[in-house]
């Protein structure tokens, strides 16, 4: 008898075993063929280098996967100066082709968000911090690889406090992560752009939800707040561990701000095909296994952060200073970091 069990309960393993691969076959080939084509990138980034002098055109481009391909980073260094051709050293033309190429991939809510961004720059220079570094128009496009119908090339927008990356393969759009739109201020309360919260919706649902969830301790991890992200470059996969409290756990008005905020990350900014792309992706893993992680206090102005985390995806946003006006914000595809498969 105990040998009969015994390969009976091969068998189960097998079993099981060969349905986990099974079941593993939609979303490999869903990540083989990407998102959405790449038709109108790849035209737009040929425009847009075109457009370009010699030592401009050198100055945009660099390797595919090298070092500043997989070296991406919003955060401050000298100048605020990332790798790329700058807004700042285009002619009109060149920033025309330049906004073209990145409306291909933005839609209009996700343009008004980059600008946004950018905006806070003139707007910190203007109150002396970082006067004559920090500009609107210091955030780099950059090109890697070379664009093509066939083989793999990317995209980035970067600057203080933004990273964009899109990578393509074989004629599809592959992965739009690393992703982040950061603020500071984020809450604009005086002059021209008064009013203005460029992260309004990652904070105000973040918020809801937390508040409501205040009854179920697991939601909570810490008084602390989340300072900054921990999934920074090179450490995409590293903080994937579940943490918080799981959907399954929560209430059908909770699970509804919960993806409402899960796609605030990752679809609200994109182009139809790439936002119902993006929509399907998220949701493709366990959805009732999606856990959600909240980080200090839930007092408006005061610092806090939480962390969302599914079987395809992390989000995390952390706040730098005491009155949450400093936030940093990051959203990973898991499943296809910068393009390079699960490497």
């Amino acid at each position: 008898m105990r040998k009969h069990s015994s390969i009976d309960r091969r068998r189960v393993i097998l079993a099981g075993s060969a349905l986990a691969a099974a079941a593993a076959l939609p979303k490999a080939a869903a990540a083989q063929a990407g998102l959405a084509p790449a038709a109108d990138l790849l035209t737009a980034t040929r425009r847009f280098l075109d457009s370009l002098e010699a030592e401009k055109r050198k100055a945009a481009t660099f390797a595919w996967d090298g070092p500043e391909w997989r070296g991406w980073n919003y955060f401050g260094n000298a100048g605020y100066i990332k790798p790329g051709l700058r807004l700042e050293q285009m002619s009109a033309v060149q920033k025309a082709a330049a906004w073209d190429l990145l409306a291909t991939l933005f839609s209009p809510a996700g343009i008004e968000k980059t600008r946004n961004v950018m905006t806070l720059q003139d707007v910190l220079a203007a109150s002396g911090n970082g006067a004559g570094q920090r500009s609107s128009k210091r955030f780099s496009f950059a090109v890697f690889g070379k664009p093509a119908e066939t083989g793999a090339w990317g995209f980035r927008l970067e600057g203080h406090h933004l990273t964009q990356s899109f990578s393509v393969r074989n004629g599809q759009i592959v992965s739009v992560t690393p992703s982040s739109f950061s603020a500071l201020p984020a809450r604009i309360t005086s002059g021209k752009h008064a009013g203005l919260m460029t992260l309004k919706d990652e904070e105000a649902l973040a918020r809801r939800l937390a508040a409501d969830l205040a009854p179920k301790p697991k939601a909570r991890q810490s008084d602390q707040p989340l300072y900054n992200i921990m999934s920074y470059a090179g450490r995409e996969r590293a903080n994937v561990q579940k943490v918080g409290l799981a959907a399954a756990d929560m209430a059908a008005a909770q699970r509804d701000l919960l993806w409402q905020l899960v796609e605030t990350y990752a679809v609200q900014h994109l182009v139809p095909a790439l936002a119902d792309a993006q929509k399907e992706r998220v949701r493709s893993g366990d959805r009732e296994a999606v856990h959600f992680a909240w980080y200090g206090p839930n007092q408006a102005e005061k610092a806090f952060g939480y962390r969302l985390i599914g079987d395809g995806f992390v989000i995390e946003l952390g706040s730098v200073d005491a009155a949450a006006q400093h936030l940093h914000t990051v959203y990973h595809d898991l499943g296809n970091v910068l393009g390079r498969n699960g490497a």
